[in-house]
């Protein structure tokens, strides 16, 4: 198993050079390409200011430089070993220890590796919450409409989730933000961000004072992921609930499970400790690509709902053609998506002992 994790880690290098070359090609092929001449556009500058100012990206980032050229330097700072260079993009010695390093914003004029900082807890934060909702739904839901084959639970289930998986993420985020959010309906939860300005003053937990009820800082965090958290993650339990159901049926009339019952097993100890390991092979196997398809999705959610997380950075950095943002993000994201497949396989030899990669 080491063996096997070690070769996947290696691997994962050559995949995050292919996602960030190929990122990087796009962005300079595009119309204006990466210049200092597109970051500074057409900004009320004097001509000696804007000069300046172009000399200033050249020369710290290499601007007037071919792209591979410009990507190969890009390269060299983010990598724990490579050349040393200054402030001014000037290249040094050669070091092992040099450290990482993803470059200044040209549109926020700080540091990449801050901002990330900023935004990454965030978007993480939606995803941790959305994807135990979206297994203990699809789980649930599936397993008892999979028991209960042909009832009026199974058709209603079945026709309500292939409804929900057919709505778009954007259709469902505006209409949750027209009625349960709006002072024209019921406005029950906030149209905006993921805490109110209150709330950073507030305890951790609610209480009650002289003045009534204080939900504190938890549940006013609570309160507003709530929309995000449905918008995100309908689509995802909809799916795995169909999933989840005909992957149970597969396996509860399987042989096994008749001998487990002719051994004279309960029906839940058949359903949950025989039947239901074996359903989760499938699971597991979406659930490596779940990650990722989240991780787009909130891209859309945090625009809807104004939430500073990598969604909305992502967007930002793209239209400003901030081109140590954007490869930060890819690098990041096409990261946490191959940790994600690595994952799903570790998790095949715990669902089942059949799976070893030694």
């Amino acid at each position: 198993m080491l063996t096997y994790l070690l070769r996947r880690l290696l691997l994962m290098i050559p995949t995050l050079l292919g996602i960030t070359i190929l990122v990087f090609s796009v962005m300079a092929m595009s119309p204006g390409g990466i210049s200092a001449q597109t970051l500074i556009g057409g900004m009320d500058m004097k001509p000696q200011e804007k000069q300046a100012l172009l000399d200033y990206y050249n020369k710290r980032y290499g601007l007037d430089q071919p792209a591979p050229v410009q990507y190969l330097r890009w390269l060299n700072n983010v990598s724990p070993i490579g050349f040393v260079s200054d402030s001014q993009g000037q290249r040094g010695e050669f070091s092992f220890s040099k450290g990482m390093d993803l470059g200044t914003s040209f549109q926020y004029g700080r540091p990449v590796s801050d901002i990330l900082a900023e935004r990454i807890p965030i978007t993480l934060l939606l995803n941790l919450v959305t994807l135990p909702f979206t297994y203990i739904i699809a789980i649930m839901v599936g397993m008892k409409a999979a028991t209960q084959r042909g009832s009026a639970f199974d058709l209603g289930a079945g026709m309500s989730m292939l409804a929900l998986w057919s709505i778009p993420t954007m259709l469902a985020g505006v209409l949750l933000l027209g009625f349960f959010a709006n002072v024209q309906y019921f406005q029950w939860f906030p149209t905006a961000g993921i805490s109110s300005r209150e709330a950073q003053d507030m305890p951790f937990l609610p209480y009650w004072d002289e003045g009534g009820f204080v939900r504190g800082f938890l549940l006013d965090r609570i309160w507003h992921l709530i929309l995000p958290v449905i918008c995100l993650s309908y689509g995802g339990f909809a799916a795995l609930t169909k999933l989840t159901r005909t992957s149970i049926l597969e396996n509860l009339h399987a042989d096994y499970a008749r001998t487990a019952r002719a051994k004279g097993l309960a029906e839940n100890d058949v359903l949950w400790k025989h039947v239901f390991r074996n359903s989760l092979l499938p699971l597991i196997t979406v659930s490596a690509g779940l990650l990722p398809s989240l991780l787009a999705g909130s891209l859309i959610v945090e625009n809807i709902f104004s939430i500073n997380g990598m969604g909305q950075l992502a967007v930002e950095a793209v239209k400003g053609r901030d081109r140590e943002l954007v490869l930060s993000i890819t690098w990041i994201s096409g990261f946490l998506t191959l940790i994600g497949y690595l994952i799903a396989d570790f998790c095949y030899t715990l669902a089942d002992p059949r799976v070893s990669y030694d």
